[in-house]
């Protein structure tokens, strides 16, 4: 193995490790696809000197991919199917995108109902992304109690999927024109209930979590991103917000009803593993009080979708349009053609996980210790299948 200090580390040449494999020096691990030590389906290949990261590779192909090219071979409608698979934990994003392009395209009005309904459950899903975020990056250091805490908690949030879209993990609640039905009679009662159980969880995770001392030795300092590395890597989101930038779509574009509610863009600034999971963490706490200014202010009577064309036979008029909004991870678009066919022309999909989990990842590996490779991804907070799009 390896001897010295970090002084005699592979020169750097176009911003990558220089490694002579044969030298003996290096050996080669692989973290994933299958492993508790990436996020969902993902390989890492690392290349180590001891316990110290010299080199990582991101290997995506393990899931199910071609979303982009599947859209454009499907009516307008079926499309639903499909976009929101293309990031499981919160898939209402990719609802609202895909269906806020083709009313654009289209020239569809939403009915003022429609726009809440929207907005709450983009809330309630970002809020579930969060949950299971949080549990991942406790059990990457070794905290799982956490990590059962949250997905239990997570699961109650899905139960009121399942009552308002009847689906669980995939809702297609969110189409063109509006959502496909009002909340049901009790929802909103249930909804509280839930989230005076989230405050609790909040509370015991801040105890158990943020408090915890092997917790801060290890996060703290772990994958710094500078305020060079935002712009030049795409870096949106959280792990912006860490480094101190105060974007977020939901405040500088405002779109649905997010110009009505009351919230600040949170922001820290030592833009390490520790500072992303603080600015999360508090971003639950807002997704929580933002959902209860939503319930507190919805209409109770409305229309909560507009009358559309016969969807088997619709056809849209030739155009194209970009749609952008603010998922749990970052800045999110759809980038749609049409050529006023019944079929997409070209669809295209921009997530922020492209960059946290291939290039910003494996620069911030380098001399990083291997069993932090786990923490320091989930800190990135990232969702492979926007990438196998």
């Amino acid at each position: 193995m390896f001897e010295g200090d970090r002084s005699k580390f592979p020169e750097i040449k176009d911003g990558r490790p220089v490694i002579d494999l044969d030298s003996q020096k290096f050996i080669k691990v692989w973290q994933g696809p299958q492993h508790p030590g990436v996020t969902e389906n993902i390989a890492l290949e690392l290349t180590v000197s001891g316990d110290e990261v010299v080199e990582l590779k991101t290997h995506v192909g393990y899931l199910h991919r071609g979303f982009e090219k599947l859209l454009e071979r499907r009516t307008f409608i079926q499309g639903f199917t499909i976009v929101c698979r293309i990031c499981v934990p919160e898939p209402d994003t990719n609802e609202y995108l895909y269906a806020a392009a083709l009313e654009e395209l289209g020239n569809i009005e939403i009915p003022e109902k429609a726009l809440w309904l929207r907005t709450l459950t983009l809330e309630m899903s970002r809020l579930a992304s969060f949950l299971m975020w949080i549990g991942g990056q406790a059990g990457s250091f070794g905290m799982g109690t956490i990590g059962q805490w949250s997905v239990a908690h997570r699961d109650f949030i899905l139960d009121l999927f399942e009552e308002l879209s009847g689906g669980r993990i995939y809702h297609m609640y969110i189409i063109p024109g509006g959502v496909r039905g009002d909340i049901p009679p009790g929802f909103v009662s249930r909804l509280k209930k839930v989230l005076r159980k989230i405050d609790v969880l909040l509370e015991d995770i801040d105890k158990v979590l943020f408090n915890n001392i092997l917790f801060k030795k290890r996060a703290v300092g772990l994958g710094v991103i500078t305020k060079e590395m935002i712009d030049k890597f795409g870096v949106t989101g959280p792990a912006a917000k860490a480094a101190g930038y105060d974007r977020d779509l939901r405040k500088d574009l405002p779109y649905l009803i997010y110009n009505k509610l009351d919230f600040d863009v949170i922001t820290g600034s030592d833009s390490d593993a520790f500072t992303r999971a603080k600015v999360r963490f508090a971003e639950m706490h807002q997704s929580v009080e933002l959902i209860r200014q939503i319930i507190a202010r919805m209409p109770e009577k409305g229309e909560f979708h507009t009358k559309l064309p016969n969807v088997l036979h619709w056809r849209i008029k030739p155009g194209e349009t970009w749609v952008q909004a603010e998922a749990s991870r970052g800045e999110y678009g759809y980038y749609i053609v049409t050529d006023g066919s019944a079929y997409p022309r070209r669809i295209a999909v921009r997530g922020p996980s492209y960059s946290n989990a291939i290039s910003l990842l494996q620069k911030l590996a380098v001399n990083t210790n291997i069993a932090d490779i786990a923490g320091l991804m989930v800190s990135l907070h990232t969702c492979p299948p926007e990438i196998e799009r």
